[in-house]
This record gives structure tokens, sequence and C-alpha cells, in this order.
């Protein structure tokens, strides 16, 4: 069973993809930006937990991504949409990248859209992303 604050985790993290998707789709409104960054940081720690989170943003190995994304936080809080957002994406890329190939393996299950991650190009894309094809791969958090 499903906790309440992993509910609401997941809820405020959609609400905060959608604003994050509105300020790209309205020329990288920085209002809109930093809602959504709030309001997917606050999901993120519903979802997974205070000690979790904090655990996840503290190690030295990934140290790189947490300050990019960090610092694309503050360029959006700055009102430097545009900047701070491609700084926020190679932060999540860096961050998350080791989750991008167990997403793609889930994702060639699906009826509709298996057909597109089963393709040899798209496979090949995703077995390059966070470790190199180390064989071994766990999700980041």
């Amino acid at each position: 069973m499903v906790s309440d604050n992993t509910k609401i985790g997941t809820a405020l993290m959609f609400l905060g993809f959608t604003f994050l998707f509105l300020g790209a789709l309205f020329l990288f409104d920085s209002t809109l930006l930093a809602l959504g960054d709030v309001l997917f940081l606050a999901g993120l720690t519903f979802t997974i937990g205070i000690p979790r989170t904090v655990r996840f943003f503290s190690r030295k190995d990934r140290l790189r991504g947490i300050l990019a994304f960090f610092g694309g936080f503050a360029l959006v809080m700055m009102r430097y949409g545009l900047t701070g957002m491609v700084l926020q994406v190679y932060g999540l890329v860096y961050l998350f990248g080791q989750f991008f190939p167990i997403a793609a393996a889930s994702l060639r299950d699906v009826p509709v859209v298996g057909a597109v991650f089963r393709m040899e190009s798209v496979e090949r894309f995703f077995r390059g992303f966070g470790g190199g094809g180390s064989g071994e791969r766990r999700a980041p958090v």
C-alpha cells in the first residue's frame, strides 16, 4: 500500500513538472520555472523522505551534478530562466543518468512505445548513459 506522503509527493512532482513544462513553453518564464523547481524538490522530498533526499544530494561522487542542479536552481531564482534550466538539465542527467537505462528497459514492454525502445539505435543510446555499460545498474535513489 502506498503511504499518504508518497501520494502527496507524486502529486507535487507532477505539478512541478507541469509548471516546468509551462515555463519552458512560455519562453522560459522564470516565475513558472521557479515554482516548478520548488514543487519538484518538495515532491521528491515527500516521495522518498527527508533522510534519503539529504543522502542523495550529499554524495561526493555526484558533486558535479549536485552543484549544476542547485546552481541552475539559483539562476532560475535570480530570473535567468534559460541559463538556469540548461544547467539544471545537465545536473539532472548527471544525477539520474544511471536510471535512464532502467527506465528504457521497462519501456520496452509497453505496448505502443515498446517498439521504439527495442530499436538497436535507441538501445545503444541508452546503454551509454550513466556509468558506461558496467552491467550492474541500480536506481540512483
